[in-house]
């Protein structure tokens, strides 16, 4: 563990040392003082013609931000801001010296093509949070929550809010009427608010701003001007209510025999969504029978290894306002709060007998959910989530005969957030608490009967933000029968059985399991061209997150450090240019030294907006844990990769990009080898076409098989496997109108995985790869095609000593939304659907486009189509 500690000392003091190296110019604030509505308001038509809005002044000279910051931009820009006691009205000159070549390209909501502009309101004035208003040169609405001081943009966020735009011969114009009830502030008589206006002038990809924002600064929402003049504005309590009504018609192949596969489905369905502000700070949402039918496919995958599949987070409840109960407290996906855990596939399968069939649900029907969520005046940041799902029974047939076996029991999950500003927003602190609770019955006792979970976080900046240091600490206890904590120990993720670890076992009388995690880091992130980092990440063997959680792997201590290099300036034929380094190392709580690695990137973006990234990674060391399944640490022979990828400027109808990555280890124990592309063609301004096709071809000498019982010895089976996969993701956009589009995503995908020249493990760890192993000699294993399966003799005596099953694989599979949205009136939709899809498992002699042929286009796909229908009612 020496070098270890010597690292993290030595990285974590690296940060800390910089203080006194740069000093951040405070740039001044700039104030706009905004004013009542005088006489009648204006009309939203984006013509400024109405008299009102002579009663507040234009703000401008605006300043470049990109490409060359701190420069005159190349056309300028204008804005008025003024109020009454319902609304903020908002009136934008974008000078253009050449109204013909505004560019005007139609999206949904949130499109962001061609020119815009954009207000970014900091109503709460925490310097961390701010609500985005965009508008584009042809009237499409977009509107983020901003959070992380920039570093996160949530577009799920949809206010009610109105705007139109008009092309004249000075340029184009804008009008906003923003509902003070979409925007959170507090009581006081006379606010500050933070203020940003930017504009993208699309012809030379130029971004301005009123208020100037270095490229080196530490943040975004911290370095707004001010909004002064709002007096004795009233917070408005928000009550929004939408009901919902959905019809779905499902067909498919008919199974013959099966009654619960007939051919078709149909189901009417319906259920209440809602908003009430309970202050003007804080809002309760719920939602009573949730429909997620209009939400795009997850992708295709396949885990050799044997993990769990992160999958993003794409049901609009759960995606709104997610940054508050975000607590991310190590690297990579491991999250306290894993909302897909949340309507989960049932974990349970009913026990059935030969000539059965299962009607098996899909998902957990959630009941009811309500989240209460905002940030009060005083810098309190407040989330609490209530959800329960229901219980789900497989419905079994025996010959008309029916009955039901429960695969998911009621469940309560509970999800609080706190954190507090202080030290003048410099400073957080906050906590976090979850629980799981399962009303187990039946034969569910091998899950969780409660799970808790609790966590205090901290950050706090100094020197204008110019440095940081952040942590937080987490603490998981989960109870349950003795099979299921027995299950909990013996699960990938933890790997209490493994044989050669010294400092965990297996015991099959524990009924609980608590454990910790947590992560320090500190580093610089603003002035000047230099960005730092380092910290420490650990998780006990005992922390178990996964109930209402994402956690990959326990038992792991990670020391990391990363410095980056970014220009601020165009240099010569460059707009920007960024690299990087970093190190990490691993451990486990036994003290093995796993892992080190060495990594650098690098971006370059031209003058003419085509761009290129580089980079590549040296594993001088690589052992892992969980390879095995149980088995001793496995080590892997050293590796090196590298990636390259260029792409074309993005704002041409025609723009393409590619990539290209590759790996290699040392003796050639593994290789990977990945190519991909994405082209996008937009012929008119309402249509968009775009392909993504991606192979990737992964030979493995010592891919994990499975394990067998030799004589009382156990065996771990190792293959050589030639996997390859081919995928394309396949969208089409066209919008009529900023509120009427259609849209289309396909993604046909398969895997193809062929084993060969089994062996098994010998000594895991050695230096040499064939030392790690013994190869079966062709008298020692044949393969039996009446049980698809590897006879084993290792003595040759004619006695089978075990056997393998072919793992040999083919999946095929094809997902595709048809969507046409109609947002009829602000804020209520009509969704119109078609999802088609098709799983199956080919033949691993075929070539991947064979496959592709006879397992996509060669099969009945299942079809269903979906009619949904809200209306959004404001009290």
């Amino acid at each position: 563990m020496k070098p270890f500690l010597f690292l993290c000392i030595g990285f974590l003091c690296f940060p800390l040392s910089g203080i006194s190296q740069e000093a951040t110019n405070t740039i001044p604030k700039r104030i706009y003082t905004t004013n009542t509505v005088k006489g009648e308001s204006p009309k939203i038509d984006g013509i400024l013609d109405d008299t009102s809005w002579n009663s507040v002044e234009w703000a401008t000279d605006f300043i470049e931000n990109r490409p060359d910051e701190n420069t005159p931009p190349t056309e300028q820009t204008k804005f008025k801001i003024m109020y009454d006691a319902k609304f903020l009205y908002v009136a934008i000159r974008a000078i253009d010296s050449n109204p013909d070549k505004i560019v005007k390209r139609l999206s949904r909501r949130d499109g962001f093509d061609g020119d815009w502009v954009e207000i970014n309101i900091d109503s709460y004035h925490d310097l961390r949070t701010g609500f985005s208003f965009t508008v584009t040169a042809a009237g499409v609405k977009g509107d983020e929550f901003i959070s992380n001081n920039g570093n996160n943009w949530d577009g799920s966020w949809n206010p009610i809010w109105y705007t139109k735009t008009n092309v004249d011969s000075e340029g184009w114009t804008a009008e906003m009427k923003i509902p003070l009830s979409q925007l959170r502030f507090g009581k006081s008589a006379a606010q500050v608010w933070g203020l940003q206006v930017q504009r993208r002038f699309f012809r030379k990809e130029e971004r301005s701003t009123w208020q100037r924002i270095p490229l080196d600064a530490p943040g975004w929402v911290s370095e707004f001007g001010e909004l002064h003049g709002l007096k004795n504005i009233k917070p408005q309590k928000q009550v929004e209510i939408q009901p919902y009504i959905v019809t779905k018609y499902d067909t498919y192949p008919e199974e013959a025999g099966n009654p619960f596969r007939d051919g078709n489905d149909f189901k009417l369905n319906g259920g209440i969504d809602g908003k009430i502000g309970v202050t003007n700070d804080l809002t309760l949402d719920f939602t009573i029978n949730p429909d997620f039918g209009q939400v795009e496919a997850d992708p295709a995958a396949i885990a050799l290894d044997g993990f769990q599949i992160f999958f993003q987070e794409q049901r609009p409840f759960f995606v709104e306002n997610k940054n508050i109960f975000d607590y991310q407290f190590a690297n990579g996906q491991d999250n306290v709060f894993y909302s897909r855990r949340i309507g989960r596939s049932p974990q349970g399968f009913p026990n059935t007998t030969s000539g059965e069939f299962v009607d098996q649900p899909k998902n957990s029907t959630i009941l009811g959910a309500a989240k209460f969520s905002g940030k009060t005046k005083n810098g309190w940041s407040i989330g609490v989530l209530e959800s329960v799902t229901g219980k789900e029974f497989a419905e079994i047939d025996n010959n008309g005969t029916r009955r039901e076996e429960l695969v998911e029991p009621f469940t309560n999950y509970f999800v609080g957030r706190l954190q507090k500003d202080f030290n003048e927003r410099n400073t957080y602190v906050g906590g976090i608490f979850t629980a799981t609770n399962r009303r187990l019955e039946d034969n569910l006792n091998f899950l969780h009967k409660s799970a808790y979970t609790g966590g205090l976080d901290f950050k706090h900046n100094w020197k204008d933000r110019t440095f940081y240091a952040e942590g937080n600490l987490v603490l998981s206890h989960v109870q349950g029968s003795k099979e299921a904590i027995a299950g909990t120990q013996q699960s990938l993720t933890h790997l209490f059985q493994r044989i050669d670890a010294g400092h965990v076992d297996v015991d099959l009388n524990r009924t609980s399991l608590t454990g910790t995690g947590g992560k320090f880091e500190a580093g610089k992130a603003g002035g000047g061209n230099w960005r730092y980092n380092a910290g420490i990440i650990w998780r006990s063997p005992e922390l178990d997150l996964n109930d209402v959680g994402f956690l990959r792997q326990a038992d792991e201590i990670r020391q990391y450090a990363i410095v980056r290099y970014q220009t601020t300036k165009s240099v010569g034929k460059f707009r920007r240019i960024s690299a990087g380094f970093s190190q990490f190392t691993t451990y486990d709580f036994e003290g093995n030294y796993n892992r080190i690695q060495y990594e650098f990137s690098g971006n370059m973006q031209f003058q003419n907006n085509w761009w290129i990234d580089f980079g590549g990674a040296h594993k001088p060391r690589i052992f892992i844990n969980t390879f095995l399944r149980g088995g001793p640490r496995w080590r892997f022979s050293e590796e090196n990769f590298g990636y390259f990828a260029f792409g074309t400027d993005e704002r041409k109808k025609l723009r393409t990009s590619w990539n290209v990555v590759y790996s290699q280890a040392k003796e050639n124990n593994f290789s990977f080898f990945e190519i991909g592309a994405d082209v996008t063609y937009q012929p008119t301004d309402a249509m968009r076409i775009s392909i993504n096709p991606s192979y990737n071809r992964n030979p493995n000498k010592t891919q994990y098989v499975t394990q067998a019982d030799s004589n009382g010895t156990t065996r771990y089976i190792l293959g050589s496997i030639d996997n390859q996969t081919l995928s394309a993701s396949i969208r089409f956009n066209y919008t009529i109108n900023p509120n009427l589009s259609i849209q289309y995503y396909g993604q046909p995908f398969v895997s193809i995985g062929r084993y060969k020249d089994f062996k098994y493990v010998t000594n895991s760890i050695a230096d040499n790869l064939n030392d790690r192993f013994y190869q079966y000699q062709p008298n020692e294993i044949t393969f039996d095609a009446a049980s698809d399966s590897y006879l084993v003799d290792e003595d040759t005596n004619g006695n089978v000593n075990y056997s393998i099953g072919n793992p040999d694989f083919a999946f095929v599979q094809f997902r595709s939304n048809l969507v046409l949205r109609w947002e009829y009136i602000p804020g209520s939709e009509l969704f119109l659907v078609w999802s088609q899809g098709t799983t199956g498992f080919g033949n691993v002699k075929d070539h991947l486009l064979r496959s592709l042929d006879t397992q996509i286009l060669g099969q009945q796909p299942e079809n269903i189509f979906l009619m949904k229908f809200t209306y959004r009612f404001v009290l």
